[in-house]
């Protein structure tokens, strides 16, 4: 009976890597929000609108949630909630959260919440404040490129 049960757990141990491949090319497409891994919060828990109203990053508190495009948004303040929830598209950053800069480029990568920049009434999350100077080095070019390859990179 033991040998049994110890050629059943090798199998098993066989077996397992190979679902986790097969099952692991689903796990590759792109959420269309950014959210940190093992975790529906978007944007690293921080409230988008209080890069536009209070002009800087403000961690936001799960009190003041509000679910978007299959993620969970954290807010503030209730006030902050409330004027998402009213016009999200005018308060989410773009490219679902992830690294604009990357975007630009083709991929996707997470984001610092202090790596931001609003343009011509939007919102840009950055990667790093290294990987943000790049960005702004040419705004109009980056979006231009980002805006054509974002379709691609939600479809991949």
């Amino acid at each position: 009976m033991r040998q049994r049960s110890h050629r059943i757990f090798r199998r098993l141990a066989l077996a397992i890597p190979l679902f986790t491949w097969l099952a692991g090319s689903a796990a590759l497409a792109v959420d269309p929000v950014y959210t940190a891994r093992f975790s529906d919060v978007a944007i690293r828990g921080y409230d988008p609108v209080a890069y536009f109203e209070d002009g800087k990053p403000v961690e936001g508190d799960d009190a003041f949630s509000y679910e978007w495009q299959g993620a969970e948004w954290h807010f503030a303040s209730q006030r902050h909630r409330d004027l998402f929830a009213a016009n999200p598209e005018g308060y989410a950053p773009q490219y679902g959260g992830y690294c604009a800069y990357a975007v630009s480029k083709g991929s996707t990568a997470s984001i610092d919440p202090e790596a931001w920049d609003i343009y011509e009434g939007k919102l840009y999350l950055n990667y790093s404040l290294g990987i943000q100077k790049k960005w702004k080095q040419d705004i109009p070019g980056r979006i231009a490129a980002a805006d054509k390859e974002w379709p691609k990179i939600l479809a991949d």
